[in-house]
């Protein structure tokens, strides 16, 4: 047994009372049992009726909030959820205490059978590009199109600034920064963050950085919040040794469904110059380059998200019938494919790879 399948944190059940995760206006919140896992699962309704059912998976720290402002700007196009990973968000920690790649895409096919909404549009991010992908390669049966921003796939040269990202995987070390960071306010860790993750964090707005503070204050009340994300990080390391089929760059090249790939020129967690080896990896791919963007373009940029996005839906063929398919995008709804730097303010902030 590996040593992201050792539970340590605390049963769901005896977990102490935290402020309650934010809800956007328009959003929902609720709590889906599965065998061995419980998840928070966002979503928002769709504009009508009929649409194609899309899932949004986050990255390492993350939650579904970091799909909060890409969710509102498809509402029109797809029936979108977002759900919260085992350990994150609002969700519990899984009752094994598996954190690794795998788990976590066995989480969301799990979600996905039991819910019956595939085959979606599945996006992920980071880590949650990762699980993606391992989901579209296993089960193509549930996945229309992948959209990947910033995926973690492995990188032989790690950049500089992500090492301190993967040293969390090493024994002790959460523990140990911890200790180190005891001192550290909620509003200095979030700075750091944005730091780390936003091409420029001048982008978040005063309202979103508030919101963010109150966030991470919430997750360091939970007891089992830096396990998470030490355990989390581990099965990323894991994911990166393993190879033959089971490696996610075979897995990669397995994925039959129409994939769009955006990389930020910023990005301190995954390297840009992934962006040319990805296009060639996913048999049927598109990419999007941002280059003032950072780790998380979705939140960043999410109305040329969005647009690259429709773009995938018209290309295969997925665009749904109805106002979506008359030329002109609703108001505010999304700027051109060559706009990077022209959307509104980023209202959020998202930790880690």
């Amino acid at each position: 047994m590996s040593s992201t399948e050792l539970p340590s944190a605390p049963p769901a059940n005896v977990l102490p009372r935290v402020a309650p995760v934010r809800v956007e206006e328009g959003e929902r919140l609720r709590s889906v049992s599965l065998s061995g896992i419980t998840l928070a699962v966002r979503s928002r309704p769709p504009a009508r009726k009929g649409l194609p059912p899309a899932l949004y998976v986050h990255g390492l720290g993350g939650s579904s909030q970091n799909w909060s402002a890409l969710m509102a700007l498809l509402d029109d196009v797809v029936d979108g959820e977002a759900i919260d990973l085992p350990g994150f968000g609002d969700s519990p920690p899984p009752d094994d205490g598996n954190y690794s790649v795998t788990a976590h895409a066995r989480a969301a096919i799990r979600f996905l059978d039991a819910s019956g909404r595939g085959p979606v549009h599945l996006l992920g991010n980071s880590l949650g590009g990762a699980v993606s992908t391992r989901v579209a390669a296993l089960r193509p049966d549930l996945v229309r199109t992948l959209t990947l921003v910033s995926p973690a796939l492995p990188e032989l040269r790690v950049q500089r600034s992500a090492v301190p990202t993967g040293l969390l995987a090493l024994p002790g070390v959460a523990a140990l920064f911890t200790r180190l960071t005891r001192e550290w306010t909620a509003e200095q860790r979030v700075r750091g963050v944005m730091a780390l993750c936003y091409g420029d964090p001048g982008r978040v707005t005063p309202e979103g950085f508030r919101h963010a503070v109150e966030e991470m204050e919430r997750r360091l009340r939970l007891p089992y919040f830096w396990d998470s994300m030490a355990r989390s990080a581990r099965g990323i390391v894991d994911a990166y040794t393993l190879g033959g089929q089971h490696g996610l760059w075979r897995q990669a090249e397995r994925v039959l469904a129409p994939t769009l790939l955006i990389y930020g020129g910023r990005d301190q967690l995954v390297g840009y110059r992934m962006a040319q080896r990805a296009a060639r990896a996913f048999r049927d791919s598109r990419l999007l380059t941002l280059p003032d963007a950072g780790h998380v373009a979705m939140m960043e940029y999410p109305e040329t998200v969005a647009t690259a996005f429709r773009e995938l839906l018209a290309d295969t063929g997925e665009a749904p019938a109805g106002p979506a398919d008359t030329g002109e995008a609703p108001a505010g709804k999304h700027a051109g494919p060559d706009s990077a730097g022209a959307d509104g303010e980023a209202s959020g902030v998202s930790m880690g790879g």
